[in-house]
Order: structure tokens, then C-alpha cells, then sequence
């Protein structure tokens, strides 16, 4: 029998929730001007706390959708400010927070919850996999050259921060989708102004126009102009095209700022094709590559009829589900769609597992050569690759 409450929060208690989260993660808490940009991407009836007697733990959520492997999209929740006091961790207060959120968002008809985790080992516990990965590179701007075959690119408008949060968010949604991609509900948008309003220099946005219109953006800032001796470094925090005319002009045009030494991005894709559009490959550098998106299926069958697949044998996937056991079960998978069966599986695994190969970003054999799946039929592993295999990484570039 636990010795604590978990409730819903009301709005007014968000800013206990915020309090406690950033002393979790060692920051010390919003003072008063920040908290007038950071209460507004707080969703209301998104927040959890766990109670005994004062605030001890909390999680919260918004809601948006998530694009998977054929282009629907699909309910989803980003949770996010997870945390437990220090004095109350390991006793069950992180187990409970979590199975009461997923609870709400299976009887909400949510179908997949997604974070980014701040540390590797927990999340698996609840189902989680890691099912998006990123990579990070820094471009020599000062010999850094587009090849000339490169496409032309369109038109480019420069915005300061200020018309670039009004312009941007309906850029992004008229934007084509890769799988893992998310809606940016208005909470969203408004996480991402307090974080630029934090930078010691402006943030500034250039939005690409192809024949169709706005078709891409980059959000950016530079670092270091102030220092000595001078080098400065141009961050990118959020760069999203809609087609290759549009990612070379945007790239053409952030090489081509003066007084910019590197160009860093953060974050990629793993097949982002900046090195392909260089003249000299070689000037730009991949510095990691590192998680990104954790996924968990809150309604497995619905997840698997959402998505496409390849073209290969049918296999038959076993799910076990302890939080969700609804979710546990046979599924039939085939290149026209996917549903329950009382077939023998080819494959079991659990959803942690399951959520890993969903977008494409592990292949089912690796995992069964890792441990991970347990084979039933031989021919299973190789069917399985090609069915929930990809033509592009998954990636969202969205970051809470």
C-alpha cells in the first residue's frame, strides 16, 4: 500500500511542479521573469504530482500527434518534467506517476507517448524504446562551399524572433512529415520562445520560399560575437525543409553570414545529406550521434494497423504488455496492414522492444542477434526487416 496521493494538478500549482522538476535535475527555479514565458507551455490537465502530505514527484504531458512509416498521423502525448524529490526516490513514487499517465492516455484513446530521457536506464521499465536517433555536426563556414550542382534554391526572408514565432509554426505544419515527426501544439512553440529568449544574442529565423510558398525555415543564433579573441560559432536550433530546393538554400544561405566562423547543428537526422551539398566533404565534421526520442505504443493494435510496411512474408509478433496488458498478445503483420491473430508468433518480444523497431530505426534481426527478441521461426528476423524497414530515418527535431 503506498503512503501517497496522485492527482491532477490545477494550473495554479504549476509552478510547484516547475520548482521541483528543475531542483530534480539540479537547476534552481524560475525566478519571476522567467516564469512568465515558461508558465505558458504548461497544458492544462496535463500535470500529475505525487502527494505525502507536500509535492514529492510529478510528471506532465501535452498532447500532439505523431507521423509513423506511411504518413498518418496518429494521437500522442510529449511527457516531460519528470521527476521525484531526492529524499523520496526508489519507493515506488516514479512507478506510480508513470502507470497512472499512461492509464489516462489509454482511456483518453491516446496512441503513443514520447519523451526524450535524461537517462538510458529508466524508461524501459514503462515500456519506452528507443526509437529515434540524432546526429550533431559543425560545418567550417569559413571554407565551406556548396557544390555547384547543388539545387538554387528559392526566395529568403530573414525575421527577427518576434515575426519568426508568428510565421514559423504554420511553416512547420504545412510541412511533409518523416516518420517520428510530431504536430508543435502552441505549449510547444512557447517552450522553445522562452529557451531562444534566454541567449545572450539575438535569435533570428530565415524561412525558404519555393513555387508553392513558405516550404522551410532555420531558427538560429550566433555565439561568441562579444569574445576575444573573436570566433564565433552560428547554432542552429531548429532547421526543417520540404523539399531538396529548399534544404540547399537554407544551408547556401547560413554558410554564406558574414563574420561566422562554424556553423553547428544539433540534432539531425541521421541521414541528413549536408555532405552530399559540400564541395569539400571534409568541412564538415560529425561530432556524435546520441538518442533522441523514446516511444511507447499506449494502444499496441492500433499503432501496428497505423503504420505501412514493406513488401515480405507475413510474421506473426508476440507483445507482452505488464503495465498495459491489454496490449499483450499475437499480431499478424503483413505488407497490407497488420491486426490481432490467433496464429503461432514468429517473433516475441516485449513493447520496449516492439517500440524500437516501430519507426525503423532498429531492425528486428540486430535486436534478435542482441537478445532482445526471441525467435520462433528462423525466417522470422529477415521478413520482420523488411516489413518495418524505411526509405528515411526516423527523427522528430522536436525537442521538450
Amino acid at each position: 500500500m503506498s503512503d501517497f496521493e496522485i492527482r491532477t494538478l490545477d494550473t495554479e500549482e504549476h509552478r510547484a511542479v516547475s520548482n521541483l522538476f528543475r531542483e530534480t535535475v539540479h537547476m534552481p527555479p524560475s525566478d519571476d521573469a522567467e516564469w512568465v514565458y515558461a508558465a505558458r507551455y504548461y497544458q492544462p490537465g496535463g500535470a500529475l504530482g505525487a502527494f505525502d502530505p507536500e509535492l514529492i514527484g510529478t510528471a506532465r504531458l501535452f498532447d500532439a500527434e505523431l507521423t509513423v512509416p506511411g504518413g498518418a498521423r496518429r494521437p500522442t502525448v510529449g511527457v516531460t518534467s519528470v521527476g521525484v524529490r531526492a529524499d523520496r526516490t526508489r519507493r515506488g513514487v516514479l512507478r506510480a506517476l508513470m502507470t497512472a499517465q499512461l492509464e489516462d492516455c489509454a482511456a483518453r484513446g491516446v496512441v503513443f507517448a514520447n519523451l526524450l530521457a535524461s537517462e538510458a536506464g529508466i524508461y524501459g521499465r514503462f515500456g519506452y524504446g528507443l526509437a529515434t536517433r540524432c546526429r550533431s555536426y559543425r560545418v567550417d563556414a569559413r571554407r565551406a562551399r556548396l557544390r555547384p550542382d547543388a539545387p538554387a534554391g528559392g526566395d529568403l526572408e530573414l525575421l527577427d524572433l518576434d515575426r519568426a514565432l508568428e510565421v514559423c509554426p504554420g511553416v512547420y505544419d504545412g510541412l511533409e512529415r518523416r516518420p517520428g515527426m510530431m504536430s508543435r501544439p502552441e505549449v510547444l512553440w512557447r517552450l522553445y520562445e522562452m529557451q531562444l529568449r534566454r541567449h545572450t544574442t539575438p535569435a533570428k529565423a530565415v524561412v525558404h520560399h519555393g513555387p508553392g510558398g513558405p516550404d522551410g525555415f532555420a531558427v538560429y543564433h550566433v555565439e561568441g560575437a562579444t569574445a576575444h579573441p573573436w570566433t564565433t560559432t552560428l547554432e542552429v536550433s531548429d532547421l526543417f525543409a520540404g523539399s531538396a530546393t529548399a534544404y540547399a538554400g537554407l544551408w547556401r544561405f547560413l554558410l554564406g553570414i558574414d563574420l561566422v566562423d562554424r556553423v553547428a547543428a544539433e540534432s539531425r537526422p541521421l541521414d541528413d545529406p549536408i555532405e552530399l551539398l559540400l564541395a569539400d566533404h571534409r568541412s564538415g565534421k560529425v561530432e556524435g550521434i546520441s538518442d533522441e526520442h523514446w516511444l511507447r505504443l499506449v494502444d499496441v493494435g492500433e499503432a501496428l494497423s497505423a503504420r505501412a510496411y514493406g513488401h515480405a512474408d507475413p510474421v506473426v509478433v508476440e507483445v507482452t504488455d505488464p503495465l498495459l496488458p491489454g496490449n499483450s498478445g499475437a499480431y499478424l503483420i503483413t505488407p497490407d496492414g497488420a491486426g490481432r491473430t490467433d496464429r503461432p508468433a514468429g517473433l516475441r518480444m516485449d513493447v520496449t522492444t516492439l517500440a524500437m523497431i516501430y519507426l525503423g530505426t532498429w531492425t528486428p534481426s540486430a535486436l534478435a542477434d542482441a537478445g532482445r527478441i526471441e525467435v520462433r521461426d528462423p525466417a522470422a528476423p529477415a521478413a520482420a526487416d523488411l516489413l518495418f524497414g524505411t526509405r528515411v530515418a526516423a527523427w522528430s527535431g522536436s525537442y521538450f
